[in-house]
């Protein structure tokens, strides 16, 4: 899960955005987003295609199977 936190923040960051602005974009409140950023829960596969979709990367990225350049890991 610390692979997942730190590559979200990261997203979150290079995107420019806001966590509420990624919340209301994905359709979560924003207590749901600053906990993955916290590392305190997971999102659920619905929710990691979503996010997968929302930053144009893999689900794999998301959670560290595959490097930013689709190596695997």
């Amino acid at each position: 899960m610390e692979v997942f936190t730190q590559r979200l923040k990261e997203l979150i960051n290079e995107n420019g955005i806001s966590m509420y602005r990624l919340a209301k974009d994905i359709g979560v409140n924003k207590q749901t987003v600053i906990f993955w950023c916290d590392g305190m829960s997971e999102p659920k596969i619905s929710m990691l295609k979503k996010l997968a979709e929302y930053f144009n990367v893999t689900a794999d990225y998301l959670i560290g199977l595959e490097n930013e350049d689709g190596s695997r890991n």
